[in-house]
């Protein structure tokens, strides 16, 4: 700095106004005041730079850098090209599905047997494994067309048409329905009256059994006059395994509707699933069937009339290999007992008592239940007989007690019966015992425990 001092002359010259002392101290103050500053700023600098390393990751070429660029998501360009790719697979394949109805929809003028056969072979073939295909081509008007070429003469066009329409309604009930509403059901029942082919037939079969698992397609099916018709694909020896295993499922699932009941048992449903039962492929559904058919009045009076149908029931409840079966078997029987003394009587008179007996022991949870509430049953109404008898009679009957050896001789069958039952169970048990632990088939059991097991008593059992 600098001071003007005023001359003699009246005029101006600069005058220093400060000493090298002063000079030195002002030159020492500047110094330390711009290094104080100096830290200050790269104190804030530092912080800043640490924020930014925190916000923006590791430095470009750090240790981090590499497995930052692997777990890097696609870039904005790559996932527009999957859209753009994706987007137009979904294009073709709606175009493909378009072509294909607008094939069946074409007029018949202009379009042979053979296009149009090709044309429902296509659509079945679109609807087989994709669920949306299905639910595309309905929309797209594929079924109207196909339900219109049931009409057709050919029989391969029919099969064509009949198997596109099996295919459309797997797994989709707006298909279902829309089938039935365009009136399939009444065109495939015109098919049988015109005498159709074998395999006609069977495609028939299949659809009846796709569309009748639709809970409102159950009555109309019923009511329409295709139960006579799946009974006889079902009885019938032409049939293949797969028509009849089909045509039982059907008549299982019109079962469930308590509407179709009397329909079944005007068919003669009843017989031929009584006549069946012996056929492991069948015999569960079967007696499946029948569970449902005796919830009514007809439906068990149609199980009595059959021939040997007590005497097949009861058989089924010695199966000790097919639980499920006697397990129906019970059901079956337990409701005809509770219903029907007749039937009771002829039970009774089948050696139902020693199969219950068995089942008791040997069956499964459910089995036994049932087992014992048919035995229950049937003691009830024994018992209720005897004491009516007893009541009848003026003079009551007294009778001295009896020695040993007559005691013995007056055993009655049924106590010889369960004596037989418990040693049966007993040995039947240790075999079971054997093949677990793996012993050789030809193990047989000491005489100390063919002795043991002789002299035990059904309340030496612990259950």
């Amino acid at each position: 700095m600098a001071k003007c001092a005023r001359t003699d002359a009246a005029g101006f010259r600069l005058w220093p106004a400060f000493s090298p002392a002063a000079v030195g101290r002002w030159l020492l103050d500047a110094m330390a005041c711009g290094a104080s500053r100096h830290r200050e700023r790269q104190m804030s600098r530092n912080a800043a730079g640490v924020k930014d390393s925190r916000a923006r990751g590791p430095r470009p070429g750090g240790p981090g850098r590499l497995m930052e660029l692997i777990q890097a998501e696609p870039s904005e360009s790559d996932s527009e090209e999957a859209a753009d790719s994706e987007t137009q697979r979904k294009i073709e394949a709606f175009e493909e599905l378009q072509r294909a109805v607008a094939r069946l929809q074409l007029d018949g003028v202009n379009i042979c047997g053979d296009e149009k056969g090709e044309a429902a072979a296509e659509i079945r073939r679109l609807a087989k494994d994709d669920p949306d295909a299905r639910e595309t081509l309905a929309l797209l008007g594929a079924i109207p067309p196909l339900v219109g070429m049931l009409d057709s003469e050919d029989s391969d066009v029919q099969i064509s048409a009949l198997y596109a329409l099996l295919n459309l309604g797997i797994g989709n009930e707006l298909n279902k329905a829309a089938i039935v509403k365009a009136g399939a059901v009444h065109k495939m029942l015109n098919l049988i009256e015109c005498g159709s082919s074998q395999s006609v037939s069977e495609a028939i079969v299949a659809n009846f059994l796709g569309l009748s698992a639709l809970d409102s397609n159950k009555s109309i099916i019923g009511a329409s006059g295709a139960i006579p018709f799946l009974v006889s694909a079902f009885r019938s020896p032409n049939s293949s395994s797969t028509a009849r295993q089909d045509a039982l499922r059907a008549l299982f699932n019109l079962s469930l509707a308590s509407a179709n009941l009397p329909f079944l048992v005007d068919a003669g449903l009843a017989a031929a699933l009584l006549s069946a039962i012996g056929d492991m492929e069948i015999s569960e559904r079967a007696l499946a069937v029948l569970c449902n058919l005796v919830a009514t009045g007809e439906g068990r009076r149609a199980v009595s009339r059959s021939p040997d149908a007590l005497v097949i029931l009861v058989d089924v409840l010695a199966w000790c290999d097919a639980a499920a079966c006697q397990e129906k078997a019970a059901y079956v029987l337990m409701v005809m007992a509770h219903k029907s003394p007749s039937d009771r009587a002829a039970m009774v008179g089948a050696g139902i008592v020693f199969a219950l007996l068995e089942l008791t022991l040997l069956g499964t949870p459910l089995a036994q239940k049932r087992a014992s509430r048919l035995l229950e049953i049937l003691t009830t109404e024994k018992g209720k007989g005897l004491s009516d008898a007893g009541s009848t009679s003026a003079v009551p009957s007294v009778s001295a007690p009896l020695s040993g050896a007559v005691a013995d001789e007056a055993m009655s069958e049924e106590k010889k019966g369960v004596k037989e039952l418990v040693q049966q169970s007993l040995q039947t048990n240790m075999k079971r015992i054997v093949r677990r632990a793996n012993l050789p088939q030809d193990f047989e059991p000491s005489e100390r425990l063919r002795a043991l097991t002789g002299t035990s008593t059904s309340k030496s059992l612990p259950f």
